[in-house]
């Protein structure tokens, strides 16, 4: 589900442009390189056009300026790769690998639609399981992912499961990442074992958190202030629950439950230390040797020549 059709055919044309970055380097290494370092500008300006919608639409600011910080460092690492760093080739690869894994769900009804109505059954069952009964409704457009507390009284009210909220994000990011890799098999499976199962289970109680949080009212604390700081002025009180729990505790607690997944992978598929410092590298600008094999320097330049050490 695109936020318009701009962001729609940005998206597409990320995809494809890493898909043949990809590809291209086993007949033509110049116009692989070319084609990749491209991609990252397009991927660039595809995040730039996503600021608005989490800035206004959603009211996350952790999602709007990851999103503003996203626009240079992608056309950074599209100059690094350019320039010689053939290290950021696996990001690429990773990057493909996760576009094919996410994209598709959000573009294509028959594939979300059912996903999103099985994660909103499943947070149901957790929020019961916390002596609440809340019951699941239809939204505006026939998917019964509506989460309803307290339903037919003044009290009413209603948390929506949106694909965003079904962790395919966060699993298409930790899959392609181990899928990109040069690993055994068993190896990356094992990865996949250990990451997939864990990111669903973290996202339903995610999910129960928040409707419950808003349901039950938990969080009705410094409520004008709440309401304020995300630009809801004139919105119903009852929603800064729904801010601290989403917004505030959710993000942060699913940025640092990615982090510690990506570390037991890690365990796993120690290729991916490389992956790492390159991200590091790409933050700080100093190179870092994590021990998956020394930092990436030189390798093949722009022209598909080789840099002599």
């Amino acid at each position: 589900m695109a936020t318009s059709l701009l962001t729609t055919v940005l998206a597409w044309v990320v995809v494809v442009a890493f898909a043949g970055g990809v590809l291209l380097p086993r007949y033509d290494a110049r116009a692989g390189r070319l084609v990749t370092a491209g991609a990252w500008v397009v991927f660039g300006v595809f995040w730039g056009t996503l600021v608005p919608h989490f800035w206004f639409a959603k009211a996350s600011f952790i999602e709007a300026g990851l999103s503003v910080v996203a626009v240079p460092a992608c056309a950074y690492t599209g100059y690094l790769l350019y320039r010689g760093r053939d290290s950021l080739f696996v990001l690429s690869r990773a990057v493909a690998v996760m576009g094919v894994i996410y994209l598709p769900a959000t573009t294509l009804d028959p594939l979300f639609e059912p996903l999103i109505e099985l994660v909103a059954v499943q947070a149901q069952w957790g929020i019961e399981l916390l002596g609440y009964d809340p019951v699941i409704v239809g939204n505006g457009e026939g998917v019964d992912s509506v989460i309803l507390f307290n339903p037919g009284t003044d009290a009413a009210r209603s948390t929506e499961i949106l694909l965003a909220c079904t962790g395919l994000g966060s699993i298409a990011i930790l899959a392609g990442l181990i899928l990109a890799v040069d690993a055994s098999r068993e190896r990356k499976a094992k990865a996949l074992l250990v990451s997939v199962p864990t990111i669903w289970v973290l996202n339903i109680v995610r999910n129960v958190f928040i409707a419950a949080a808003f349901g039950a009212q938990w969080f009705q604390v410094f409520v004008p202030q709440v309401i304020g700081v995300f630009g809801a002025t004139g919105s119903s009180p009852e929603l800064a629950s729904y801010y601290i729990a989403d917004k505030v505790l959710a993000q942060s607690a699913s940025v640092v439950a990615l982090v510690a997944i990506l570390l037991a992978v890690l365990r796993y598929v120690p290729e991916l230390k490389a992956v790492v410092a390159d991200v590091l590298y790409l933050v700080t600008g100093t190179e870092y040797d994590l021990g998956g094999g020394d930092p990436p320097q030189g390798g093949a330049l722009a022209d598909g020549g080789k840099n002599e050490e």
